[in-house]
């Protein structure tokens, strides 16, 4: 389950890679965490928007926050099931635009128990998207928030040595026919797969990004401290073969 993300490249940058008419200024971030303001790109009156919303996704019906668990993920596979995410699936389809995430490998039990952190970025340190959905939630005092939530799915055979799950990062071939509004989730299925096993490298990173207060350059640094290699190959292959196998609880919104 992916929970933290980074966008580090100029908003410049951004908006050349992904083609929308505002002109925002964001500072860099390297510990982008859950309930703040993340930006999105949607479609609108026949071209793309840039804008904020919360990350946590909101059903429109949700009567109390309080009431309703923070949905940082959405399963792929069963988001066209869900009353909660199928209108969703089916109107308000949107991107994230990244520069890198972080998962936790966790190892031993009790007091020998660890989790350490990696980066997951492209190689040439460029931008990528995730498939998102998004939703506004109408507040009883008449207030409207937005609210946005990315897609996942199985780990591929790099991410599954980490985690068995896998944010959906798009193809930018695909970013079209995913913000279409017209395209049914019939027709949008056949998007939301793993990416490609060399899309993404992986680099082990100390413990800073454990707390949400820490958002610097440094944060993404090499850890120091030696760690269990990342495994390759047929290993791999045999972690993404597991990867498939859906754990009795995971935190990805099951139960809706």
């Amino acid at each position: 389950m992916c929970g933290r993300y980074a966008i580090t490249l100029p908003p410049e940058a951004m908006r050349e890679s992904f083609g929308y008419r505002e002109q925002p200024n964001f500072p860099p971030r390297y510990n982008i965490a859950p309930t703040q303001p993340v930006p999105v790109i949607r479609p609108y009156d026949g071209a793309r928007q840039f804008l904020l919303m919360r990350w946590g996704f909101v059903p429109s019906w949700v009567k109390d926050l309080k009431d309703f668990p923070l949905v940082i993920n959405i399963r792929s596979e069963s988001a066209a099931e869900k009353p909660s995410f199928r209108h969703a699936l089916t109107r308000r389809r949107c991107l994230l635009p990244a520069d890198g995430f972080y998962e936790w490998r966790r190892s031993g039990t009790g007091r020998q128990a660890r989790a350490d952190a990696f980066l997951f970025r492209r190689p040439d340190r460029g931008f990528f998207a995730f498939a998102a959905l998004w939703e506004t939630w109408h507040s009883p005092d008449g207030s409207e928030l937005d609210t946005v939530a990315m897609m996942t799915g199985p780990a591929n055979g790099t991410m599954a040595a980490i985690h068995h799950r896998c944010p959906i990062i798009l193809d930018p071939r695909d970013h079209e026919a995913w913000l279409d509004p017209d395209a049914t989730p019939q027709q949008t299925q056949r998007l939301l797969k793993p990416p490609p096993d060399d899309l993404l490298e992986v680099v082990a990173i100390g413990p800073a990004v454990n707390k949400v207060a820490n958002d610097a350059p440094d944060l993404q640094e090499p850890a120091t401290a030696p760690q269990e290699p990342v495994p390759t190959d047929a290993e791999s292959t045999r972690h993404a073969r597991k990867a498939t196998r859906r754990p009795a609880d995971d935190g990805q919104g099951s139960l809706f």
